[in-house]
């Protein structure tokens, strides 16, 4: 899996780590970082279907994208 590296304001690190650990959502920073892009991007695929911005080739790209991750 790829690494990057994100800079973010203290304030919103704070917030994110309010919800990783024993007593939270996530069992680490990367798993929740990783949670709240999958759902953003699911948001906005949403919008774009709303305004038929959908172009079919590119979720099968992602899919083909997602089929190499699981390998």
């Amino acid at each position: 899996m790829p690494k990057i590296s994100v800079e973010i304001p203290g304030e919103l690190l704070a917030d994110l780590d309010d919800h990783v650990g024993d007593d939270g959502k996530f069992v680490n920073r990367s798993d929740a970082i990783r949670a709240s892009i999958r759902k953003t991007l699911d948001m906005l695929d949403e919008i774009d279907a709303r305004h038929g911005r959908l172009d079919d080739e590119a979720g099968e790209a992602d899919e083909a994208d997602d089929a190499e991750d699981d390998e």
